[in-house]
């Protein structure tokens, strides 16, 4: 990479920080619009794709895979349930521990979902290779920049 000067490094275009906020605003904005056909907000959307990979899951696994602490957790978790699409029930084995399991209703919404996930990709307006290098190049990113302290 090219040194900047100082008066460089300091604009708002050049950092990328601000690239990545402006993209993920963009993105939230983009799936707020397919979600409503679901009834899902986007945080609640990733907490559904995670139970639809993984099944059921503790609220540990949870917030580790998503980045999310209990605080940010419980109340997506506690709306999901009140909408009949997943329960939290105490681990048998850990009273400290809870599960959360997909509900009948949870997992038969995963059928609805493959068009969403399609339709934002066409709208990243991003050729297959690209959008993938993109998806590789983040992770890379956080897992570099989880690796001097922890992300969440």
């Amino acid at each position: 990479m090219r040194q900047m000067s100082q008066d460089d490094i300091l604009k708002l275009d050049r950092q990328l920080c601000f690239a990545l906020y402006a993209a993920t605003r963009a993105m939230t904005n983009a799936y707020r619009e397919l979600l409503t056909s679901l009834g899902l907000t986007y945080p609640q959307y990733l907490v559904m794709l995670v139970l639809w990979e993984h099944g059921t899951s503790t609220m540990k696994d949870l917030g580790q895979m998503l980045y999310l602490d209990s605080g940010t957790l419980t109340p997506l978790l506690k709306r999901l349930e009140i909408a009949g699409l997943v329960e939290r029930i105490r681990s048998h084995v850990d009273e400290r521990s809870v599960e959360v399991h997909l509900t009948e209703a949870g997992l038969s919404l995963k059928n609805q979902a493959p068009p969403i996930a399609r339709e934002f990709i066409c709208r990243t307006a991003l050729e297959s290779e690209a959008f993938t290098n993109l998806r590789e190049h983040l992770h890379q990113l956080t897992a570099a920049l989880s690796a001097t302290g922890d992300v969440m």
